[in-house]
């Protein structure tokens, strides 16, 4: 990462999967419903060879762009906007999907690490505080900012710098918010284990056509969600070599704080068979 004199720094690529989302039209619970999903996921990559990465991300792109084989697929128009600008696993059809895959499987350096909130258990959450707070009214962003906080607690304190890309959502600048979120995790660590950490914390609200991290956010991120939303561990299984750390914090079958799958504990369909 870095030479003797220098500032070691980590580039983080956050990215959700999911949505926020809990209620519909006049109040009416919607979670695990058409459109909305059950689960609310949020995760980063951390990429030590960004320029690499990028550079083979815009080959690979380039390459299939110009392959005749996808001239009349609609994704692939740059008039839509999607995999003519940038990688987007919802987006792209199952063949471009494959090659993403392949070339990030063989960037073993990656690491990823997710949090996975149960809206459910969300749900529960509001009710007990609405019986307690009449006033009280849910906003997605609360779910949001507590999975950052959750996220990072552990991993702001090791390096001189850090340099944190998220993923835009709407258009509103969150920016400080997510800055606050951050900070109050590396509070968390050092009141828990009394270390301090001075590291410079750079936040950026950016695209994933701006910054290739964020398409390979998406790609953890999607293999993730088909596991927990449909049960298909295939995509997950195959980048798991990268996997460093899975949350599961409501799943509290055998401890209070949740489950977390890591390279001695691989989360697979198995694995999550008997969850609630």
């Amino acid at each position: 990462m870095t030479s003797a004199g220098t500032l070691s720094t980590r580039n983080y690529f956050v990215d959700e999967a999911g949505d926020g989302t809990l209620f519909g039209g006049k109040g009416r619970v919607i979670i695990g419903s058409e459109g909305c999903s059950r689960f609310f996921i949020l995760g980063f990559v951390d990429i030590p060879d960004l320029a690499g990465l990028g550079r083979e991300l815009a080959e690979l792109r380039a390459t299939l762009l110009a392959d005749p084989y996808f001239v009349a697929v609609p994704s692939m128009q740059a008039d839509q906007r999607k995999t003519a600008l940038s990688f987007h696993a919802k987006d792209d059809v199952a063949e471009v999907r494959r090659e993403v895959f392949s070339l990030l499987r063989r960037h073993t350096n990656i690491r990823f690490f997710a949090v996975v909130k149960d809206k459910r258990a969300v749900l529960d959450y509001i009710l007990s505080r609405n019986e307690r707070e009449p006033g009280y009214r849910y906003e997605p962003n609360e779910l949001y900012d507590h999975l950052v906080r959750r996220l990072f607690k552990n991993m702001l304190h090791k390096e001189d710098a850090y340099n944190i890309y998220f993923a835009k959502r709407g258009k509103s600048d969150r920016t400080a918010a997510l800055q606050a979120a951050l900070e109050a995790a590396r509070q968390r660590f050092r009141e828990r284990w009394g270390k301090a950490s001075r590291a410079a914390i750079q936040v950026t609200a950016t695209t994933p056509p701006a910054e290739p991290g964020l398409q390979v956010a998406d790609y953890f991120l999607w293999a993730l969600q088909r596991l927990y939303e449909r049960g298909e561990d295939r995509y997950l299984a195959y980048l798991w070599p990268q996997c460093h750390l899975v949350q599961d914090v409501d799943d509290t079958r055998q401890t209070r704080y949740g489950v977390y799958y890591t390279q001695k504990k691989p989360l697979t369909a198995a694995a999550l068979a008997e969850r609630p």
